[in-house]
């Protein structure tokens, strides 16, 4: 069973209090997200090493989705009966398993093992903390605003995944060993954040006879599915577009501007992850529907945008059109949250949104696979322009759905 503010449960010896929990999940989800995107201006300094083509960067990044959604699905809704804290700090320690496997095993089937395990961590851990630092705020703080604890954990969503290239492709600039030391300093954070976690207080109470286990579903009432398969639509769409960055924004960069800095990559990422999280706290007061509104618009607008830079080689577009989609990839992905929150009972909240983020990674692993499978064939133009028209078909749908709630 979940607790509630109205439990008021005491703190055990040792551990921190329920607000200093909250921080502590969000510092710690931070460092895992920031973790998972360390890699991206790091793929072309492999690809120079070992020769490979693109299409192989993108099979290394789907690892990463593919563990993602795979664990999303077995495990991403078991905190809800065994535990939020439990599950965080074995994700988390999932996650410094995966830097030491970077570490130990550079080779290209040794990436494509430590972004699966990585994925597998993230996976089980989005939706936990999520769900964690929404009840450690409501114990904390029961006449808070939840606007505000949903604001800080869709900043820590998009935050923590933009600051990962900016840090990998500094110390691209600065470090001897730049495939080695990113992962050992987000190894030793991790390490920290794990001792940090076990301090923290549980929000679930552990039931007697635990359920039997099974995979991941959806617990809704019928008439709210619809709505909640629009803001999974939405989740998806946002993700897809973060997947594009991510993955393949220091490629696009050499094939369509001939710009192959790395540090110019992690950038054109921190670009859109960036704006996502600044648009989050910029309009945070402005209603929900007009966030979702401008979620939608903005996106759109970025959409179009972005492929105009592409095909005219123009960088400033291409960035420009980088930040005002981010920006509503931020507002979009907030509103998706919340929706699915809002439709979900509390002692099916970690399932719910589970179901949720299993449906936004899949955004990673579809279209950047596909892109990366098309760049064989087609020009890099022509590859994003099909990839921002089917990313506005599904907005078009998804807002829809959304906005008629």
């Amino acid at each position: 069973m979940t607790l509630t503010a109205a439990a008021r449960p005491s703190v055990p010896a040792g551990r921190v209090s329920h607000g200093g929990g909250f921080w502590v999940i969000a510092a710690a989800f931070t460092i895992a997200l920031a973790y998972s995107t360390v890699p991206t201006p790091l793929y072309g300094i492999y690809q120079q090493r070992d020769g490979f083509p693109t299409w192989v960067i993108t099979v290394v990044f789907a690892a990463y989705a593919v563990g993602v959604v795979a664990s999303l699905y077995l495990v991403g809704h078991v905190s809800d009966w065994f535990g939020r804290r439990r599950v965080i700090l074995a994700a988390t320690l999932v996650e410094a398993l995966s830097a030491l496997i970077f570490v130990a095993w550079p080779d290209v089937p040794g990436l494509i093992v430590a972004r699966l395990i990585g994925g597998a961590g993230i996976g089980a851990m989005v939706a936990t903390a999520t769900a964690h630092l929404s009840e450690l705020r409501l114990v904390a703080r029961p006449a808070a605003d939840p606007a505000g604890t949903g604001l800080i954990s869709s900043v820590v969503n998009t935050g923590g995944l933009a600051v990962g290239p900016v840090i990998s492709g500094i110390l691209l600039q600065f470090v001897d060993s730049p495939l080695t030391t990113p992962y050992l300093i987000f190894l030793g954070l991790l390490v920290l954040s794990a001792i940090a976690i076990s301090l923290v207080p549980e929000t679930v109470e552990r039931q007697e006879e635990r359920p039997a286990y099974r995979p991941q579903r959806i617990s809704l009432p019928r008439a709210s599915l619809a709505t909640f398969f629009g803001a999974v639509t939405a989740a998806f769409a946002a993700f897809a577009l973060m997947g594009l960055f991510t993955a393949l924004a220091p490629t696009l960069l050499t094939l369509a501007f001939h710009q192959p800095s790395e540090l110019l990559g992690g950038f054109a990422t921190f670009a859109l992850l960036g704006s996502a999280a600044a648009a989050q706290v910029v309009f945070a007061r402005v209603p929900a529907r007009r966030q979702t509104e401008l979620g939608f618009g903005l996106m759109a607008v970025g959409l179009v945008v972005v492929p105009i830079g592409v095909l005219t080689a123009g960088i400033w577009l291409f960035f420009a059109g980088a930040v005002v989609a981010g920006a509503g990839v931020g507002l979009a992905f907030r509103s998706a949250v919340a929706t699915a929150a809002s439709l979900a009972e509390p002692e099916v909240r970690g399932e719910v949104l589970a179901a949720l983020f299993l449906g936004a990674y899949a955004g990673l692993v579809i279209p950047v696979l596909a892109i990366g499978v098309a760049l064989v064939w087609l020009s890099s133009p022509t590859a994003v322009v099909l990839f921002s028209a089917l990313e506005l078909l599904l907005l078009g749908w998804a807002a829809r759905r959304v906005l008629a709630r």
